[in-house]
């Protein structure tokens, strides 16, 4: 299902007439931007059909309504259209592209050396043309090494249809044709060269677009094949290796330093250092210990864990964000509307253009050869591959690299909404902020601050647990007693001592009051240590700003867009925040419903709002939003909550989202401008006579290779860019 800037569906929503469900197909023998109109336009002239078909993938994602047809149906009409069709498996996506590359080579192999030798003998000064010599070697150029454009062109002819295949075909067959009649006829004159080298650059051009068109697929390919493979099971204290595809929800599996996380888990016992980066895009390890969360694939470096089973197959994050990218993939941007209409008709003018070229040259007393070659021309020139590859070549490496960042696209319409968005609005606790309480300032005496860490160290209390963090306890714990809602008391060494929530500095020294109080003004919880009865120390305890938020606002800033601290929490805390990041404007202390109704006046102010939130908490502002990134730690919640989604939860990736989709779309429309370009100019050229057929060939390929290694830029895009 497309997924809309400002709003989040699921796979499958509920109409009127029945049940709409979504399935991915894949398509057999489409070569250019016309097979994609036919294709496309044939399925959603079915009742209930909606789909959208994808050349640079082989793809169609269709949504229909299953009370009006089935998956049978799509299959038989796909057939009908003259391609063949199946459905998806949902397993890692093979790499067609390499595939067809290498059948392509071993033709190219074979085409070159034969159109080399037809080259010599049709233009060297000085030797024999030998035309029969020059037939035998042009006919494995134009049958063989030709063939996959004749039998497409075939296949289409049998349904009343034309696309690029026909232009091709058409082309060099005419030409061979030509020389053929001539020779035959006792004429001289030949187009044997012509045939061979059109067809070999032609050869030449849908390899270097089938290589290139594997290299902006890798991205998204080697995410999906780095999951694990084997597992080590737990079972009655016993350890037995499975296949990860025998784990089920609830077993245990031990995870051995160096090995990978079989599938999504929960850390049952031990500590270790876990790399992400496969699909968070952050460098460092990150510590897991006892009931925290592993994302399957993901590498365990140095500890020992045991963990249990949370998800497994295709609802594991991994099969959950290369679902996502697949689909993003596959979906197509408002730019390439324009493109799929005219690459409808496109096919049917172009022969009327060689027909009518044709016609005047004959007409205005030229040689029919002249003519000839002119209408070839226009056939050769006027394919429109290149239009069909400018937008999926785009999103297939921009997608793609995205992914390996740990930002993952809903769909190609988010591109557009980066490029509109004016304001972004930010989350404070979780997205900003590491939403976990520590020690950010102790005034007072270092010593009563260790007795203080030994107090806590028997409480579980957020607060309790960034004191113990922030230094060694001191001395041996003889009572302890928690106070609700004031502190924690006990004796240490014969000494009471006592960790309480500050009092009015009013009764405090003066350098405990100045702390107190600047705490507060900070927006922090001020803790007040008293041992044997006096007042030692003031600990400020607050959530601490993630490393990389002012450098994201800095860069947000940079891009032309205006920063809003939206948040819950306190206004003094927020201010702080806002301060020590750089961010414009604060609104706290709203409520998830008023976070929503700040969206809804900064849109009524004429902004275009990007909402970036945790995906769990910020749910409502993100759908409100145009645009919604969620931050989150690769949960299933925090993947289907924004247009969006921002694996690691670094800040820093929200920049690197908008410049990186914006990138991508300014991509592809420097593809769609190149490709209507090349048409607009080539073709009355071509007509009028100022291109030979073999220029024009290598015009055509160099066109689609163009594109694509555009396209291929964006897999060179870093962080911080």
């Amino acid at each position: 299902m497309m997924v809309s800037t400002s709003s989040n569906t699921g796979p499958s929503s509920t109409t009127g007439a029945g049940s709409t469900t979504g399935v991915d197909l894949l398509v057999g023998g489409m070569t250019c931007a016309s097979c994609v109109s036919r294709v496309e336009k044939k399925l959603n002239r079915i009742d209930g059909v909606h789909a959208s078909v994808n050349l640079a993938t082989a793809s169609a994602h269709v949504e229909y309504d299953a009370a009006l047809v089935d998956e049978a149906t799509l299959l038989d009409t796909v057939a009908a259209t003259g391609y063949s069709a199946t459905l998806a498996s949902g397993a890692p996506p093979e790499d067609l592209d390499a595939g067809e590359a290498q059948n392509l080579l071993l033709r190219l192999t074979i085409a070159a050396p034969l159109t080399v030798a037809v080259l010599v003998l049709a233009m060297a000064p000085g030797l024999p043309r030998l035309p029969w010599l020059q037939l035998v070697l042009t006919v494995p150029v134009v049958a063989y090494a030709g063939w996959p454009f004749h039998r497409a062109a075939f296949v289409n002819a049998r349904h009343l249809a034309s696309t690029m295949d026909t232009l091709v075909s058409l082309g060099t067959l005419v030409a061979f044709g030509w020389s053929v009649v001539s020779l035959v006829s006792g004429n001289t004159d030949s187009w044997f060269e012509l045939a061979a080298t059109v067809t070999t650059l032609l050869v030449l051009g849908r390899w270097l677009e089938a290589r290139a068109r594997s290299r902006a697929g890798s991205a998204l390919r080697a995410l999906l094949q780095l999951g694990a493979k084997r597992a080590v099971l737990l079972e009655d204290c016993e350890e037995r290796d499975v296949d990860v595809a025998d784990l089920r929800p609830g077993m245990q599996v031990l995870i051995r330093p160096g090995s990978q996380v079989p599938t999504d888990s929960r850390v049952v016992d031990g500590r270790s250092s876990v790399d992400e980066s496969m699909l968070t895009g952050e460098s460092l390890p990150a510590q897991r210990v006892a009931g925290d969360e592993l994302i399957g694939g993901t590498l365990n470096h140095d500890g020992r864990l045991i963990a249990e089973v949370t998800r497994v197959g295709r609802d594991t994050t991994l099969a959950r964000i290369g679902e996502m990218v697949s689909r993003a993939q596959a979906s197509k941007a408002p730019v390439q509307r324009l493109a799929d209409r005219i690459s409808g008709v496109f096919v049917p003018v172009v022969l009327g253009i060689a027909a009518a070229t044709f016609a005047v040259w004959i007409l205005t007393g030229n040689a029919a050869s002249e003519a000839m070659t002119a209408a070839v021309s226009v056939l050769v020139i006027a394919c429109p591959c290149a239009l069909g590859l400018a937008t999926p070549t785009a999103l297939l490496a921009g997608t793609g690299r995205a992914a390996q960042l740990g930002i993952v696209i809903r769909s190609a319409s988010v591109l557009e909404s980066t490029r509109r968005i004016t304001s972004v609005v930010l989350d404070k606790t979780g997205t900003l902020t590491t939403a976990e309480m520590t020690v950010q300032s102790v005034v007072g005496d270092s010593e009563a601050v260790g007795l203080a860490a030994t107090l806590e160290a028997a409480s579980e209390h957020p607060i309790a647990r960034a004191i113990t963090s922030y230094v060694e306890p001191r001395g041996r714990l003889e009572e302890f007693t928690n106070v609700q809602g004031e502190g924690v008391r006990g004796v240490i060494d014969g000494t009471e001592v006592a960790v309480i929530r500050a009092p009015e500095p009013s009764g405090l020294p003066d350098e405990l009051a100045s702390a107190v109080r600047a705490a507060r003004a900070a927006g922090r919880t001020a803790v007040l240590v008293r041992v044997g009865g006096q007042d030692r120390a003031v600990i400020a305890i607050g959530d601490t700003i993630k490393p990389q938020a002012r450098r994201t606002v800095e860069r947000l800033h940079a891009l032309g867009l205006q920063t809003v601290l939206l948040t819950g929490d306190h206004p003094a805390a927020a201010r702080q925040v806002a301060e020590e990041t750089g961010i414009g404007s604060v609104i706290a202390g709203v409520l998830p419903e008023g976070k929503v109704e700040a969206i809804h006046r900064l849109q009524a102010a004429g902004e275009v709002v990007a909402m970036v939130g945790d995906g769990v908490n910020d749910a409502a502002a993100l759908v409100a939003a145009d645009l919604g990134l969620a931050m989150g730690t690769g949960t299933h919640a925090a993947i289907e909550a924004g247009d969006i989604t921002l694996v690691s939860g670094d800040p820093a990736l929200v920049a690197d989202a908008i410049t990186l989709s914006r990138r991508t779309l300014r991509v592809i429309r420097q593809n769609l401008f190149w490709a209507f370009a090349y048409n607009v100019v080539g073709i009355p050229i071509a007509a009028m006579g100022l291109l030979s057929p073999m220029v024009s060939g290598g015009a055509m390929a160099l066109s689609s290779v163009c594109v694509v290694t555009n396209s291929l830029r964006l897999r060179r895009f870093v962080r911080g860019a």
